[in-house]
């Protein structure tokens, strides 16, 4: 006998360019439809609302009550208004995505009586450039929202390992699942290289080194203009290129002139031909404090180029060093433009390091696979959530 789909929810702070969004965007568009009735809740003002509301057969509600930064009394009526939501749409599993959105959300759907509650780890909300007292207090919070979560997914395997060492959840609940990407995506850029370059205002004479990243904190774009400075004193031939935007943009672009980089370092805005940008790059640089598993790495990855990035959280997992890429300590972009030179000066190391990256892209790393295996946890989730409930509306055990 035909059994009823299940309606899942991704619940997300807002839709910003990043690699959580666009990876929940996909995982909302591509569940299988035949098991699942989906929808999304976001706050509503990110860059990626309109591709949201593109996702024909899901239920998209962009909400102006789910905000980024903290604000006790606008939080407490997101819970109750998420609960109230969750609670009239009879929703069988919520999916959090970020800190904010996945505090909230796991406590709204915990008093709305959900039977399935999953969060994805796309790097904790605390890390280790934050106070003491301020890792302390945020590690409470995710213990808090563990508590009420029947699976913590995380796309790197030390997320795990950091999350069980702050006592957060027990070691049955997480299970790694990879960000992916769409590899073929990336291999073939739909325009010739040469033709990106020259619209970056690149010639054939320059080595050209980019980011691809959200202008915050999190991602040090700071560094990366100071890598960029020291690594261009010793070879004049580079040339730079920041895409993406954000809060630091006003702070980066004062950097760049104080350094007297002006025609040196470009910085783009949001862009979303990524993959045309990616071949346009000789190096590919990221400079993260923290991070979960960086999408833009593997796409730089697919791309084939050779990636210099700290060596931070999940990115060691993907960037071996001397391998398939270059690791340097975060804080330290010094460090960070001397392997940038290591590379251009060693073309065996660079052709070492592409290959080896090729062999790090296996189809662990899919996007399709990443859906599929989302889709079989929450099968093996339900059912026996179905089973033990008293009622449709039995709340998972505290």
């Amino acid at each position: 006998m035909a059994t009823s789909r299940h309606r899942i929810a991704h619940v997300i702070t807002r839709l910003d360019l990043g690699g959580a969004q666009q990876n929940t965007l996909f995982c909302v568009g591509h569940h299988d439809r035949a098991r699942f009735d989906v929808e999304l809740i976001a706050g509503a003002g990110g860059i990626l609302d309109a591709d949201a509301r593109r996702i024909a057969d899901a239920d998209v509600h962009l909400v102006p009550w789910l905000v980024h930064p903290i604000a006790p009394w606008r939080d407490l009526e997101a819970v109750l208004r998420l609960r109230r939501q969750l609670r009239s749409r009879r929703v069988d599993l919520v999916h959090t995505h970020s800190s904010k959105a996945g505090i909230l959300g796991r406590l709204a759907a915990r008093i709305a009586g959900v039977p399935v509650v999953v969060h994805t780890v796309h790097g904790w909300s605390f890390n280790d450039t934050q106070p003491a007292t301020v890792q302390a207090a945020y590690a409470r919070l995710e213990r808090f929202a563990a508590r009420r979560t029947n699976r913590l997914v995380v796309v790197a395997a030390g997320d795990r390992e950091k999350g069980l060492a702050r006592g957060i959840g027990r070691p049955e609940q997480y299970e790694v699942i990879r960000s992916g990407i769409d590899i073929a995506e990336f291999e073939r850029p739909s325009r010739p290289r040469n033709e990106i370059r020259e619209q970056l205002g690149f010639g054939p004479e320059h080595v050209v080194v980019g980011t691809v990243a959200c202008l915050k904190p999190q991602k040090a774009p700071l560094d990366f203009v100071r890598a960029a400075a020291s690594a261009h004193a010793r070879d004049p031939r580079l040339r730079f290129f920041v895409a993406g935007d954000g809060d630091l943009r006003p702070a980066l672009a004062d950097l760049v002139r104080d350094l007297g980089l002006d025609g040196v370092v470009r910085l783009l805005g949001w862009r979303r031909d990524v993959p045309e940008l990616l071949h346009a790059m000789d190096v590919f640089l990221l400079t993260s404090r923290f991070e979960g598993l960086p999408r833009t790495v593997l796409q730089a990855m697919a791309a084939g180029v050779p990636v210099v990035a700290t060596a931070v959280d999940g990115t060691p997992e993907v960037v071996r060093d001397g391998e398939s890429g270059l690791l340097v300590p975060q804080g330290r972009p010094d460090r960070a433009a001397e392997r940038v030179l290591e590379l251009i000066a060693d073309p065996a190391l660079r052709s070492r390091c592409i290959a080896g990256a090729r062999r790090v892209l296996t189809s662990e790393f899919d996007i399709r696979r990443m859906v599929r295996d989302l889709d079989r946890l929450y099968v093996d989730l339900l059912g026996p959530a179905r089973e033990r409930a008293s009622s449709p509306r039995a709340a998972i055990p505290a």
